[in-house]
């Protein structure tokens, strides 16, 4: 039995996959997760064998909760399933521990071939994903991304100032002070060149923490 954690933002996606992933005998769907703390939580807690995660969540973005599930999980593997297709999403999510990437529009065939090939330890890539890792193999390291120059912390203030979040409402999630919150915004836009709320915002839906919905 492959115990499964799912973790998308959107409710009608995860009740989707739970209708479809009930059905098969060896998959058991162990629980829900709806942003960046909830699947920490959940993945400590339940320990399953298997995270499906999005890229795009609320409060913590779907690279480093790979890097922290990786962490976390005792032997369970990730697997992402997302809207992005693009070597800009699929190196970063592999290089952080993901064993597998799949993306939203494949079969219901292909996903289960994904997880149970993951679950069994072997890394999984979808057509689509394999296909832009190819065309993208002249270039032999990644280029330079200004996300990848920010810290972890930095990117998870990022993508809560793009949620529109206060300093102090930031402070209080992250569980540091405004000041230190303050520090941070102003290391971002410094180290982005960016110089206000509306261009980080931008930025982060470029770069796909946030979606623009």
């Amino acid at each position: 039995m492959i115990r499964v954690l799912l973790c998308d933002d959107h409710p009608i996606v995860r009740e989707g996959l739970q209708v479809l992933l009930q059905r098969e005998p060896d998959l058991l769907i162990v629980g829900e997760a709806s942003d960046g703390h909830e699947v920490l939580d959940k993945a400590a807690a339940l320990q399953p064998d298997l995270v499906l995660l999005d890229l795009s969540m609320p409060r913590g973005n779907g690279v480093d909760a790979i890097s922290r599930l990786r962490k976390l999980l005792r032997s369970g593997k990730v697997l992402v399933l997302s809207m992005h297709a693009a070597p800009e999403y699929v190196r970063p999510a592999l290089q952080a521990g993901a064993a597998g990437y799949l993306v939203k529009g494949s079969g219901l065939a292909e996903l289960l071939q994904a997880i149970r090939a993951v679950a069994a330890g072997k890394q999984y890539l979808g057509r689509e994903a394999a296909a832009l890792l190819e065309n993208d193999a002249l270039t032999p390291t990644i280029q330079s991304d200004d996300l990848q120059r920010l810290t972890p912390r930095e990117r998870e203030v990022l993508q809560l100032i793009a949620e529109g979040h206060t300093n102090r409402e930031i402070a209080a999630l992250l569980q540091l002070s405004a000041k230190t919150v303050d520090t941070h915004r102003t290391s971002l836009m410094r180290k982005l060149d960016l110089h206000d709320v509306q261009g980080l915002t931008r930025f982060a839906v470029r770069r796909g923490l946030i979606t623009s919905e």
